[in-house]
């Protein structure tokens, strides 16, 4: 198990949901989408942690939108944190940055394609904080076994490890769920990405993606028992500046968790 302030992921504990646009675009649309996942979250009561790019360093095009300047992005997600009494997720790049970041973040993320970068997951581990890693597209489950000793050599077990799909041919994902069961057995939670998990890397100026799948994979995670549900929620994902084909519309999100809910009960009822 691991806590995250008040919110406890594993464990055969309820499934948590990580949840918010895919970088901070303003205040204004941020705000907005957080509150209304805590809204329909209380409702639900299902525990949450609200997630954010405060930029995104890995675009496909040179021209795409990356963020708006750290320090106000990082300012946005302190009020958010504050205005809805919330935990916050949120990807570091490099070891610069973390100084930065850990007086907001409570989690903070490697994303995939960093995952295997030593510095970065030590200097991070050294905070004391959470660390969730997207498992790299190109790893084996058990290859995460590696990730974890690099974030265990400096004493820090609040881990987290998930999954957003592997590779498979050119411009395209799969997601193996037995990858889930895996992960499991290295001893830590285990979170399923829905929504990365669906696009279609690089086939274009931008990452395309099959955002009508998101509720298929879900769904199916669920099935298999996760601890949590990453999920990029966006209010009209048609008009956001970053993962457009790939991000959830808000007005969708309660549906598809009333399900996720009722599946998740099942499961771990039955252990």
């Amino acid at each position: 198990m691991v806590k995250v302030n008040k919110i406890v992921i594993g464990g055969n504990s309820p499934f948590v949901l990580i949840a918010g646009p895919c970088v901070i675009e303003n205040e204004k649309i941020t705000m907005h989408t957080a509150e209304e996942i805590k809204k329909i979250t209380s409702d639900l009561n299902i525990p949450f942690i609200f997630k954010a790019s405060y930029k995104k360093a890995n675009r496909t095009n040179i021209n795409s939108f990356s963020g708006i300047h750290i320090e106000k992005a990082l300012k946005i997600l302190q009020k958010v944190k504050k205005e809805f009494s919330v935990s916050i997720l949120t990807d570091i790049h490099n070891e610069q940055e973390i100084t930065q970041v850990v007086h907001v973040a409570d989690v903070l993320q490697i994303p995939a394609f960093l995952c295997r970068q030593t510095d970065l997951l030590i200097a991070a581990a050294r905070t004391g904080k959470v660390i969730n890693v997207k498992k790299g597209q190109f790893l084996a489950p058990q290859d995460m076994k590696h990730v974890i000793e690099k974030i265990e050599s400096v004493n820090n077990k609040k881990i987290l490890l998930t999954e957003r799909g592997t590779t498979f041919g050119y411009h395209n994902l799969v997601v193996d769920m037995r990858a889930l069961e895996i992960m499991k057995e290295l001893g830590y939670p285990v979170i399923m990405d829905a929504t990365h998990a669906v696009q279609l890397p690089g086939n274009s100026n931008v990452s395309g993606g099959e955002s009508r799948f998101i509720p298929t994979l879900a769904r199916a995670a669920a099935a298999v028992g996760i601890d949590g549900l990453f999920l990029e929620v966006h209010p009209d994902p048609s008009k956001a500046l970053s993962d457009a084909a790939s991000q959830l519309p808000l007005n969708s999100l309660k549906k598809l968790l009333v399900t996720i809910k009722q599946i998740d009960d099942l499961v771990k009822n039955e252990k």
